[in-house]
């Protein structure tokens, strides 16, 4: 997971926005201001001229073998394009068939339940900790739409008060972001969910002038044992991420843990 905001981005100036939700993807590019060598790697990947360079490497490398075989790879721009359009089409997307086999529409839903319900508490805990008391928050998380690799996730926080942004998320705001994945609820889950239902993008919302209502804005959601909802203590009738069985199980149970897999920087800003 890479967290978005200026703290954590060389190219700040990409995070700019006229518009909500800012997508990523396929529009900017992104430079970490720390990042491992995998994650570098994923980006890398992303990068569409990337990919179809890698998939014209065997021409290439016929071209290199044999002096003969230059002429026959170099007059066949045809099947080069067919083999970019297979690797891009056949084996990094998914077919409607592919979707479907992935994992039923009600499994589906249910991880983006709990995706949601924990986004809100997340950003009751950001706003509550800011002191916000108008204005919309929203958590976007988008991910990449390529299958068959490794989960590449872009998670922010935007607002469009005074004018569209991203908020610059102190070091304890990414702290709080950790509680959004866990073993219960992965990015690879959520990956998988968004590619059954096509969509690479979740956009959570919340108004803050809500915290002035009836539940404490800085109350943490949580599950209790009997995947009811709880808040300060105080039992709910809400269900947490539907408290089924599935590919999460108790998925809407926010966990503090190990935050390795943020990819984030400034921790002293």
């Amino acid at each position: 997971m890479i967290v978005l905001c200026p703290y954590t981005v060389l190219n700040a100036t990409n995070l700019e926005t006229r518009s909500l939700p800012k997508k990523i993807i396929g529009r900017v590019q992104i430079i970490p201001r720390r990042a491992g060598l995998r994650v570098w790697a994923r980006l890398i990947l992303e990068m569409q001229l990337v990919r179809y360079l890698a998939a014209l490497v065997p021409f290439i490398a016929m071209v290199l073998y044999s002096r003969d075989l230059a002429l026959p790879v170099t007059q066949a721009p045809l099947l080069m394009v067919l083999v970019i359009a297979a690797v891009e089409m056949k084996v990094l997307r998914l077919s409607d068939k592919g979707r479907n086999r992935l994992m039923d529409q009600a499994s589906a839903d249910r991880i983006h339940d709990a995706f949601a319900f924990r986004a809100k508490a997340i950003l009751r805990r950001i706003a509550a900790r800011r002191s916000l008391d108008a204005g919309e928050l929203r958590l976007v998380a988008e991910q990449s739409e390529l299958a068959r690799v490794s989960a590449l996730t872009f998670v922010s926080v935007q607002s469009a008060d005074p004018s569209p942004h991203l908020i610059a998320l102190t070091s304890q705001d990414r702290i709080i972001l950790g509680d959004l994945f866990d073993t219960d609820l992965s990015e690879r889950d959520l990956h998988r969910a968004n590619l059954r239902t096509d969509e690479a993008l979740q956009d959570v919302r919340i108004e803050a002038a809500s915290r002035l209502g009836a539940r404490p804005f800085g109350g943490v959601d949580r599950c209790d044992g009997g995947g009811r909802m709880t808040n300060g203590g105080q039992r709910n009738e809400g269900v947490c991420g539907r408290g089924a069985a599935g590919p999460t199980g108790g998925m809407g149970r926010a966990k503090s843990g190990s935050y390795d897999h943020i990819v984030d920087v400034a921790w002293q800003a």
